[in-house]
């Protein structure tokens, strides 16, 4: 029986990852430390302001304002709505497709709609803070 040895893996001279994610690592921490102690510090030097605002006092005048009618459309309103028209000969009617052409449609739009529906749940999972489906 004959063995064969795993190729050998030759990694990049001076790259040493341990090194270069520790640095990365104290570079964010500083930074967030920085930034936090930036937003503790401004968050107490909130002052209460030196006047409170004004009372509330209602108009003296209590009658709503004048009402102007502006333009009525009183002729397009008199006129009926217009009459149902039925398919025109030779036009696309929906009642009148097979099974076998719903099926088709159905097929045509189902790989859309899935994925739009999909990207809406992601979306409301993301905005929820539940990035994880929980269904099985």
């Amino acid at each position: 029986m004959r063995t064969t040895s795993m190729p050998t893996v030759q990694r990049l001279p001076g790259r040493r990852t341990g090194r270069s994610i520790g640095a990365l690592a104290a570079s964010v921490a500083s930074s967030v430390a920085s930034n936090l102690s930036h937003l503790g510090s401004s968050s107490t030097g909130h002052a209460p302001p030196a006047d409170p605002p004004p009372p509330y006092s209602p108009a003296p005048d209590d009658s709503p304002p004048p009402y102007t009618p502006g333009n009525s459309v009183t002729s397009s309103a008199a006129d009926p709505p217009p009459a149902y028209t039925a398919v025109p000969a030779g036009g696309f009617d929906p009642r009148e497709l097979t099974d076998f052409q719903l099926d088709e449609l159905v097929h045509r739009i189902i790989g859309r709609i899935t994925r739009l529906i999909r990207t809406e749940l992601r979306l409301d999972r993301e905005r929820i803070g539940r990035l994880r489906d929980p269904r099985p």
